[in-house]
């Protein structure tokens, strides 16, 4: 089996702009960087749009040199009733310049017509710039779980879109791993790791509090990852595990560094399985 790749994702180390992410990933021994080059204007978000910002721009192509660190995918192309989805196309441009293949993109409306002519469009912006689109369905968004998307990426039937799992949404979301059988392996790029209380909140306030402050490293909670991930392709495995109780008592890098070793340790202690399909027995 060839070594799991891991990326460092950007709601990990919110504080982090990407050149402090990428020396932080390097140090903690990351391969990759998911990256937040797409300002979206919430309450308390730092900007780090690099099309804007010439000098973090040079940062971070520096920071890529030093480190040999790679930029796996951008965040966050969502779908919404007001965005026109051309104002990414500045960040798409800046991002594959430096060598990022995937955009990770959500959908929060319920206007079907809306969001299945808007997330074409990111596809195909991204295809113009070599780069793939992963839809990631999120429990309190338009999209809200497997079936969603499914009938965005069968619809929509674009050659560069792909799916992304989040270990949280999917858990949350209610979904069943056999689910995953039957959708096309090309579809998967990358997927999201953390870890969270089995038990799914009933108020809606501290479901989005666990998902944005309060995930738990592999293995420390009640997501059965590896039921899950067994299902999936072998791919990149981008840690997003936001908790902000971790990052006030170990820092952002000390933060990192232990997502990404309770992660190996989980997948060492459940190791991936070959798994034969029914029809070949």
């Amino acid at each position: 089996m060839s070594k799991q790749k891991y990326s460092l994702a950007h709601l990990t180390v919110l504080g982090c702009a990407p050149p402090e992410m990428t020396y932080i990933a390097a140090r903690a021994g990351y391969d990759y960087v998911s990256i937040r080059p797409i300002y979206m204007g919430l309450p308390g978000e730092p900007n780090y749009s690099l099309s804007d910002n010439p000098e973090m721009l040079k940062q971070t192509k520096r920071a890529l040199a030093d480190t040999g660190i790679k930029i796996h995918d951008i965040e966050l192309a969502r779908v919404t009733n007001e965005i026109d989805p051309i104002q990414y196309l500045p960040a798409f441009e800046v991002s594959a310049e430096l060598g990022a293949t995937n955009v990770l993109s959500s959908i929060w409306t319920d206007n079907r017509d809306v969001y299945l002519e808007k997330f074409a469009q990111i596809c195909d912006m991204a295809k113009s710039l070599g780069m793939k689109v992963d839809l990631e369905y999120v429990p309190i968004a338009g999209v809200k779980n497997l079936a969603g998307a499914v009938d965005v990426l069968k619809t929509v039937n674009r050659d560069n879109a792909g799916l992304m799992i989040d270990a949280h949404h999917f858990h949350r979301a209610h979904d069943r791993v056999e689910d995953l059988d039957a959708l096309p392996r090309e579809w998967f790029h990358f997927a999201h790791l953390c870890d969270a209380p089995a038990e799914i909140p009933a108020e809606k306030e501290e479901l989005i509090r666990v998902m944005r402050e309060g995930r738990l490293y592999a293995g420390q909670g009640g997501i059965d990852i590896a039921s899950i991930f067994n299902r999936l392709p072998e791919m990149v495995y981008s840690i997003e595990l936001p908790n902000s109780a971790y990052v006030k008592e170990f820092g952002y890098a000390e933060h990192a560094f232990r997502c990404l070793e309770t992660a190996k340790a989980y997948f060492a202690a459940h190791p991936r399985r070959e798994r034969i399909c029914a029809a070949c027995r």
